[in-house]
């Protein structure tokens, strides 16, 4: 029962919000009492440590599946983009703003959680990139990997985009031409606009 309440919690924090979504509303979903969720979860503030977990721990078993197949990695990026895309339901509320918001202590371990997974996992593909030809040698990898973090996690602040103005699908496909536009050389630059025609094909 407690994965079931995870599941449709997830679900329902990611399409209408964590703020929006009581515990009634999640009951009255899964057709149980209020009383079987306290039963596994002290409040709402513990299911929502509990279902943010649960996703960031989905995402990085989908980023360790492409990491193992070892593809361009001019193409992994966009493989993992596109993963992330997929957990996160296009970020229709844009869920980590209002974690932010309304539970800062979750959404701060979490950020710390995500700056170590996106560290290793880009610092690992801009040295492959770079022993493959297709990033530039002279780039500094420890500046650019936590450039690129700031930058996507940057996109999530509403205030910045927002939602009703631009899509995250749209921001992080924009934003990923231009990370790889400013590190690619001759060589990664034809994989990329190869790349780009074959997602507007």
């Amino acid at each position: 029962m407690k994965e079931e309440i995870i599941q449709k919690a997830s679900d329902m924090f990611l399409n209408l919000g964590f703020k929006s979504v009581t515990m009634d509303d999640l009951a009255s979903e899964l057709g149980i009492s209020k009383k079987t969720i306290y039963a596994h979860f002290q409040n709402k503030t513990k299911l929502v440590e509990a279902t943010t977990d649960h996703l960031f721990c989905s995402i990085c078993e989908g980023i360790d599946e492409i990491l193992d197949k070892k593809l361009d990695p001019i193409e992994e990026l966009y493989a993992i983009k596109a993963i992330v895309m997929q957990h996160l339901k296009n970020e229709k509320t844009s869920p980590q703003y209002q974690l932010q918001k309304y539970y800062p202590k979750i959404h701060s371990d979490l950020k710390i959680k995500q700056f170590d997974v996106m560290q290793e996992c880009v610092i690992e593909n801009l040295n492959r990139g770079i022993e493959k030809g297709i990033f530039r040698e002279n780039i500094d990898i420890e500046i650019i990997s936590r450039l690129y973090f700031i930058n996507m996690t940057g996109l999530k602040d509403v205030t910045m985009f927002p939602l009703q103005k631009f899509t995250m699908s749209t921001l992080m496909e924009q934003y990923l031409e231009y990370h790889l536009r400013g590190i690619t050389t001759e060589k990664g630059r034809t994989i990329l606009n190869n790349l780009i025609k074959e997602n507007q094909a």
